[in-house]
C-alpha cells in the first residue's frame, strides 16, 4: 500500500549544533510539497538525511511504512526514491545520452529504460539535440533538465529536488517547474521540493513548510501560504 513519505519528530545534528528540530509532517502520494525558507534554515539538510547522506540524531522517517534513515543511496533508488542535489546530478564528461543512460543502469527491464528515455526528451524536447553533446558543454537549465529526465529513467516513485532553479533564468524556471507539475499530474510522483524561489514553488505544490533556523514554522496548503502577508514578510521574501 502507497502510504507516502512520512516524517516523524525528525532531529538533525552537526556535533553541538542542531540543524533539524523535531520536525514532522507528509508527503502524500502523488502530492507536491515545497519546503521553503532562509538560507540556513535546515532545507538540504532535511533532504540529505532522507537520502542517506547524513545521519538523524532522533525520530523517524517512512516511504511506504518501510524505515529510510541510514539507509545507502543505492538502495533508495530501488525502492524507488531519487534525490537530486544542488548542481551535482549529472556526470559533466558524459554526453547527454550517457547520463540518461545511467538512469537505466540497475534496471533489468531495458525495454523499459529506452521508453523512459524516450519519454524524458518528450518531457524536455531540447535534450533530443543535445545527446553526443557532453552534459558539461550545456546550460544551467539544459543540464538542470538532463538531471531531472536522467532521475525520470529509473522510474522513481519519489523525488527529492533541492534547488532545481538555483541560478536559472525566469523563463527556464518556468519550463523546470511546469514539467515538475507535468510528474506529478501525469505520472503519479510524489515530489519533496526545497527550493528558495518560495513564489514559483507554491505555484505549483499542493502543500507548503516553512522551515525558520531548523523549526517548522508552518504547514499548511500552498494557496493558504501564498495569501498570509505576515509569513511571506517573515519568512518567504516576496
Amino acid at each position: 500500500m502507497n502510504q507516502g513519505l512520512v516524517i516523524s519528530d525528525l532531529t538533525i545534528e552537526y556535533g553541538a549544533i542542531r540543524a533539524i528540530h523535531d520536525i514532522s509532517f507528509e508527503v502524500k502520494p502523488n502530492e507536491l510539497v515545497a519546503v521553503i525558507g532562509a538560507n540556513g534554515a535546515g532545507k538540504s539538510t532535511l533532504l540529505r538525511a532522507l537520502s542517506g547522506m547524513i545521519a538523524s540524531a532522533s525520530g523517524g522517517a517512512t516511504w511506504n511504512g518501510q524505515s529510510i534513515l541510514k539507509t545507502k543511496p543505492e538502495e533508495l533508488v530501488r525502492r524507488g526514491i531519487v534525490h537530486l542535489a544542488e548542481g551535482k546530478s549529472v556526470i559533466p564528461e558524459l554526453t547527454v545520452a550517457e547520463n540518461l543512460a545511467l538512469g537505466g543502469l540497475r534496471r533489468r527491464d531495458k525495454s523499459d529504460v529506452a521508453t523512459a528515455i524516450s519519454e524524458s526528451l518528450e518531457l524536455f524536447p531540447i535534450l533530443a539535440s543535445r545527446l553526443e553533446q557532453r552534459a558539461d558543454s550545456l546550460s544551467g537549465g539544459e543540464r538542470q533538465m538532463l538531471a531531472i529526465g536522467r532521475a525520470l529513467v529509473s522510474r522513481p516513485k519519489l523525488l527529492l529536488l533541492d534547488e532545481p532553479s538555483l541560478g536559472l533564468a525566469p523563463l527556464i524556471i518556468d519550463q523546470i517547474f511546469n514539467a515538475l507539475n507535468h510528474l506529478r499530474t501525469h505520472l503519479g510522483l510524489s515530489i519533496l521540493l526545497v527550493e528558495q524561489n518560495a513564489l514559483s514553488a507554491l505555484k505549483i505544490a499542493d502543500r507548503g513548510l516553512v522551515l525558520n533556523l531548523g523549526a517548522l514554522v508552518k504547514n499548511g496548503l500552498a494557496a493558504e501560504l501564498l495569501g498570509d502577508a505576515d509569513l511571506r514578510d517573515s519568512y518567504m521574501g516576496f
